[in-house]
């Protein structure tokens, strides 16, 4: 039974949702609407959470996976006295607003996860459910849960169907994440219509069989409490995630109620006037709450502030029991990197053994796992090709499977590219962790959704993509990403490194690791390369820079990865024929823009043609260079050496070009500017 406070703040969110969306003439009022007696029952009796602290550590976490119903997850944090007031609410979806059209966790606070596209949600909570089990594991002693929390997600027939969803839901039930409970909103409706257009399946027994405890709630419309019992006995279940069946009615109380009509679009004046005759409410007044259902959730509120004193009455009893392990927990969470961390970067000299970059990349790995314990990562199926397992990682798996334990800081996350990624986008939300994930670079694509994700939401994540280019040979264009670098390096808050040697390898992880706001893509090779004369660490944080040059160079040449060392020996064929000549190293071009104009012109010099080297799509060359050697057509099977010869990506093709481009601008008579940033 449904007491008549909760039925009151339960309509209260309805007509407020109709409202807001109303006002903006924009927005999803269904699902807010079919969803408040859900969502005010978690939020005022489960969900343990401190309004005045939203980053408290040992919070529950709460998630919209069905982010368009984003209204109903403003409307509760507005009640709960979370920064954001009655205007906010009435500025939805307008420009620098604290309410975006979808939940987008760096403008409004008590907002997890940037979701909206559909999915994403759901497995960004699968890796926050995973970073709860790792953290826990490591930190909590007997008599101290100091890392003890829920995660709840809502989502919708529209998440379940999405790919992403399903690979990650399959890798939670293996992980056996007890703390994640999952909330379906199952209003069998889809923009196309019913959902038996499109979506027929069970989702119940797919659940099960990826191994999560499954229960179903008949009416959510009106009794919360078969809801409230599904919860308790979820949060009993420890071994598996849970995923609780509700069926909803979309639009609860409108005259479109049940129809995909009410899905994305406002209600009309007059239904919500009706609306707000049937739940008792004056049709006539907008944007209202009653003093009573404010103090509803601020008692509510005043409860999560008082859970999260008590913890932190424990956390000082820990921190005198455990002290080093209570400094590490607060350094992780205040993202505060170790001391020094940095000087176990790996360095080279030019006397060093060629290797590939994916090789000098585990060797960074080997370096700082010990030294950067809030390190964790894993590959999508391709440890022993990707090279992302350091020499004593211990792989985080059920202990119960005896392959592992949650403490353990590598992840196998099997053929779920795209899970992958969005797990990580949970891992890096929930705070304390870096996370990296492998594949070879051409499957990026298969996740780019929650990659994109990773900039947008300013997630540190590092995506560890190997085989870089037409370098990986026999496998042939089904695997060479000639035009995916030209995606990461367009896409705003995304670092793009493709490291030349031991060095820049070393520098790309400084840099991926120091910034805390965006996510970085470290593209590496199959190939062996040379240890180069002159790069080193620090060079990289400027993105590009001179690595070798003579005085008053009629040409330069930038490369980036394996092609910079043809870049030098075509330099040095320069050099034989008496031109004078510029090498640049360019390993992250988002880093370069990012100088002075004084130092890009230092490196690229008015008036002397500029040429790239790179053996991948040419696109977003013409941004630094004058002449291009690179690809225009897809890849193809064969040896590395033939291929590069097929390509014209050789010390002597660059030569012959470089002549070329010499003659032509002589010709002209000048050598136009490129890279005019005014």
């Amino acid at each position: 039974m449904t007491s008549a406070i909760d039925q009151k703040a339960i309509n209260t969110i309805r007509v407020l949702a109709a409202d807001v969306v109303r006002k903006a003439d924009s927005g999803h009022p269904g699902a807010p609407m079919g969803l408040a007696p859900i969502a005010h029952t978690l939020f005022t009796q489960f969900l343990h959470a401190n309004p005045k602290n939203p980053y408290f550590i040992n919070r529950d976490r709460f998630l919209l996976s069905n982010g368009h119903a984003c209204v109903l997850q403003y409307i509760l944090l507005h009640l709960l006295g979370y920064d954001l007031s009655m205007d906010d609410l009435k500025q939805f979806r307008q420009l620098g607003s604290k309410t975006p059209g979808h939940p987008e966790r760096i403008d409004t606070e008590g907002v997890e996860v940037t979701t909206g596209p559909l999915g994403q949600g759901i497995s960004n909570a699968v890796g926050m459910a995973a970073a709860e089990a790792h953290l826990a594991a490591t930190f909590n002693r007997p008599g101290y849960n100091i890392i003890d929390n829920f995660v709840y997600v809502f989502l919708g027939d529209g998440c379940l169907q999405e790919g992403v969803a399903s690979e990650a839901a399959s890798l939670a039930g293996h992980l056996q994440l007890g703390k994640l409970i999952a909330i379906y909103d199952d209003n069998h409706i889809t923009i196309d219509g019913d959902t038996d257009v499109s979506f027929t399946e069970d989702v119940i027994k797919r659940f099960e069989a990826y191994g999560w405890h499954t229960q179903v709630i008949d009416n959510g419309d009106t009794d919360i409490e078969d809801f409230k019992k599904a919860v308790v006995e979820a949060q009993k279940v420890t071994d598996k995630p849970s995923l609780i069946k509700v069926k909803t009615t979309i639009g609860y109380g409108s005259l479109n109620q049940g129809k995909e009509k009410v899905h994305g679009a406002p209600l009309t004046e007059d239904d919500i006037k009706q609306v707000k005759e049937k739940f008792g409410f004056d049709p006539e007044v907008k944007f209202h709450v009653d003093n009573d259902i404010y103090e509803l959730y601020h008692k509510r509120a005043k409860e999560g502030a008082e859970y999260e004193a008590k913890w932190n009455e424990l956390f000082e009893k820990y921190k005198k029991e455990y002290p080093k392990e209570a400094k590490e927990i607060l350094r992780r969470f205040n993202q505060e990197l170790p001391d020094g961390w940095e000087k176990a970067l790996p360095r080279y000299t030019s006397s060093d053994a060629d290797a590939a970059t994916r090789k000098l990349s585990e060797n960074v790995l080997n370096a700082i796992a010990g030294t950067l314990p809030e390190l964790l990562g894993g590959s999508a199926d391709l440890t022993g090709s990707n090279l992302t397992r350091w020499k004593d990682a211990v792989d985080f798996q059920p202990p119960s499977t005896g392959l592992g334990d949650y403490s353990g800081r590598y992840f196998r996350f099997g053929v779920r590219e795209h899970g992958m990624f969005a797990f990580l986008n949970g891992l890096s939300a929930y705070g304390g962790i870096i996370p990296f994930g492998g594949t070879f670079l051409n499957f990026l694509t298969y996740g780019w959704g929650a990659a994109r994700l990773s900039a947008l939401s300013h997630c540190r994540a590092i995506y560890i993509m190997t085989h870089d280019s037409i370098g990986l040979g026999e496998d042939g264009p089904t695997h060479q990403p000639v035009e995916t670098l030209a995606l990461t390096r367009a896409t705003p808050n995304m670092l793009t490194f493709r490291p030349a040697d031991g060095n820049e390898v070393s520098g790309a992880y400084l840099v991926a690791i120091q910034n805390k706001t965006r996510p970085s893509v470290i593209a590496l090779s199959r190939q062996g390369v040379p240890q180069l004369e002159n790069s080193s660490i620090e060079a990289v944080l400027k993105g590009g820079y001179i690595l070798r040059t003579d005085e008053k160079p009629e040409v330069i040449f930038v490369a980036t990865g394996t092609e910079v060392g043809i870049a030098v020996e075509a330099s040095k064929k320069l050099n034989e024929k008496k031109i004078p000549n510029r090498v640049v190293s360019m390993p992250c071009t988002e880093i370069f823009d990012e100088q002075s104009i004084e130092y890009k012109k230092q490196v690229f010099p008015v008036g002397i043609p500029v040429i790239s080297i790179e053996a991948l799509g040419t696109f977003g060359w013409d941004r630094y260079s004058h002449a291009h050697i690179g690809l225009h057509t897809f890849g193809s099977c064969g040896k590395v050496g033939d291929l590069y010869k097929h390509f014209g990506i050789t010390a002597d093709h660059a030569v012959e070009k470089a002549q070329k481009v010499i003659e032509h601008f002589k010709k002209l008579g000048h050598v136009p500017e490129v890279n005019v940033q005014l």
